[in-house]
Order: C-alpha cells, then sequence, then structure tokens
C-alpha cells in the first residue's frame, strides 16, 4: 500500500488516465471489429464507410499518446488493405 502522498497521488492519477485510454482503445477495437464482420459478410460499401471513422479513432488515439504513431498508421494500412483486397 503507497505511504507517501505523492504514491497515492501517483495512483489516483494512474487509474484516471487508464480509465481515459479505455474509452479510445474501445472505441477503435468495436470500429475494427463491426468493419471485419462487413468484410466476412462481404458487405464492402458498408466497410469502406467506416474507413474515415477508423482513421479518425486511430489519430485521436495516436495524438493524445495512447497508441503510437507508427502504430496506428500499421493498423490503417492493414485495415484498407484487407478491405481492398476482398472488394
Amino acid at each position: 500500500m503507497a505511504i507517501t502522498e505523492s504514491a497515492k497521488k501517483a495512483i489516483r492519477q494512474s487509474a484516471k488516465r487508464k480509465e481515459r485510454n479505455t474509452v479510445y482503445k474501445d472505441n477503435i477495437k468495436k470500429l475494427v471489429k463491426d468493419a471485419r464482420t462487413f468484410v466476412l459478410a462481404k458487405k464492402m460499401d458498408e466497410a469502406k464507410k467506416l474507413l474515415p471513422n477508423i482513421y479518425q479513432a486511430l489519430d485521436k488515439a495516436a495524438k493524445v499518446g495512447v497508441i503510437k504513431k507508427n502504430n496506428a498508421s500499421r493498423r490503417k494500412s492493414r485495415l484498407t488493405k484487407l478491405i481492398d483486397k476482398k472488394a
């Protein structure tokens, strides 16, 4: 258990940050899952309509530091490649 005030504050800060980061990650996971579901169902138009939302979510997460910039780029690239390949 934390003893010093600074250790207690660090615990509070990390809990707050974790909560905030979870929102970004959950949003990304939901969007990517929806896109992959559309690809499996061969609904390419719906999947392509989701791409701008996915790009926006990934870029925002990278901007605020939840994920790294190259991680966002890699995910966008792979998802776009998947959708284009199946189309």
